[in-house]
């Protein structure tokens, strides 16, 4: 393992998702098993083939309440306000201060989606059906030119710098969905060489939009089953058809293990080690025999300075395409061995679908209590074995289970993979 000097402690978590809009309610509903997959609200989606999402509730997420000072500031997006209120939720946790965070000394690492304008696609798409053709130039004509910046990805990042009074390194990253394990990682290592003593780091996605609907649908990447959204997301399912899209945030504080026992900080975890490697393969899949993936997971051990046979507990990036599982599950053999039928794995996906740049982020949050609260969250939906994937998937229930040493993975198009490893704190 890394010197003291070198550990990362995470102090602070804060989450937005379609099952709760903070972390406790989040977690009381992975390990409950509930499905936050529903019929699309953000849009009228009555024409499209997919018409089913992983949206934040109303009734979960109240932003008056939970970002008073920004709700009725018509520049900030629905990302910012997810991103800025998971983030306070996160610094409350952590016991930093205002005067504390304000501060050359505080990073900020945030992993977006793209950046154009929710708000013009679904006023443009409001006609049913909609008119595709006339659908572009309505977009343009809704969207006010002034706001282009403020709704643009790095606005996101900078709206959250602004409310943690960061003034350290910011970075905005857009990896797809290795984004939010990415932007983790990357202040890691802004941390290890001692560059900052505090990041924010994390993932914020809002596109369940009629754009990003239409695209993947046109992949054929999405789950159809829109008769029944609550069994569409089926991770490592035989029966799987593809990956229902999510909206939320995911972030957390993390610290210097000497400067969170400085401050006296509670430190809910360790993430210990971090890698990210590609493909080169293909932009829309990953290699199909997981060798990017499985070397992305023997880097971060090796950062960690653990083996694979110390691996508790496995939380996997589970898209339930075809493809991903499938090679996830290659790779997880690859690097785990023998031990790989042993060790359970879980898809959080199987409940809040997938949050693409949010993913990684509120993936580790759940990796973080996996490891601290002794329960592994189950993957639902897991009812017809695939005899290609054919490990222990934690099916349909939550098993508890006594882990020190975990491993969080996020895969995205293009390719990319990432795993961070998470350990209980000393």
């Amino acid at each position: 393992m890394n010197d003291m000097g070198h550990e990362v402690a995470v102090t602070g978590m804060g989450a937005i998702t379609p099952i709760g809009a903070d972390v406790e309610a989040f977690w009381s509903g992975l390990v409950a098993g509930r499905s936050g997959v529903g019929p699309i609200t953000l849009f009228n989606a009555s024409e499209l083939p997919v018409r089913i999402a992983a949206e934040v509730k109303a009734q979960d997420w109240d932003a008056r309440r939970s970002v008073p000072d920004l709700v009725e500031e018509p520049r900030a997006s629905r990302g910012a306000l997810f991103a800025v209120a998971a983030a306070r939720a996160a610094l409350a946790q952590a016991g930093i201060a205002e005067v504390s965070r304000s501060s050359t000394r505080v990073g900020v690492f945030l992993g977006v989606s793209s950046g154009r304008g929710v708000e013009p696609c679904i006023a443009a798409a409001e006609d049913a059906p909609p008119d595709w053709l006339r659908f572009g130039p309505r977009a343009l004509a809704l969207t006010d030119p002034h706001r282009l910046w403020w709704i643009s990805s790095r606005a996101m990042t900078a709206w959250l710098a602004r409310a943690c009074g960061a003034r350290g390194p910011t970075m905005t990253i857009m990896t797809a969905c290795t984004a939010g394990a990415q932007a983790i990682g990357i202040a890691i290592h802004a941390l290890r060489r001692g560059e900052i003593d505090v990041a924010v780091a994390g993932g914020v996605s809002t596109m369940v939009d009629p754009l990003a609907v239409a695209g993947f649908a046109r992949l054929q990447a999405l789950s159809v089953r829109n008769e029944a959204p609550a069994a569409a997301s089926r991770p490592f399912d035989g029966r799987r058809d593809g990956f229902v899209i999510g909206e939320g945030a995911g972030i957390v504080v993390l610290e210097r293990l000497v400067h969170a026992r400085a401050r006296r900080a509670t430190r809910l975890a360790l993430l210990t080690g971090y890698s990210s490697t590609a493909d080169a393969y293909r932009i829309t899949d990953s290699d199909p025999d997981g060798r990017g993936a499985a070397r992305a997971m023997i880097a971060a051990l090796r950062d960690a300075g653990r083996s694979p046979a110390e691996v508790g507990y496995v939380n996997a990036h589970g898209t339930s395409t075809h493809v991903n599982d499938r090679a996830e599950t290659i790779a997880i053999k690859a690097v785990l061995d023998r031990a790989a039928r042993r060790v359970p794995i879980s898809s959080n996906k199987s409940m809040i679908g997938h949050l693409i740049a949010a993913a990684g982020a509120v993936e580790v949050i759940a990796t973080v209590l996996t490891v601290t609260r002794g329960v592994v969250p189950p993957t639902i939906n897991h009812e017809d074995p695939d005899p290609e994937c054919n490990l222990d998937y934690v099916p349909n229930r939550a098993r508890a289970a006594d882990i020190r040493v975990a491993i969080s993975n996020s895969f995205g198009f293009g390719g990319l993979n990432a795993c961070l490893v998470v350990e209980r704190s000393h």
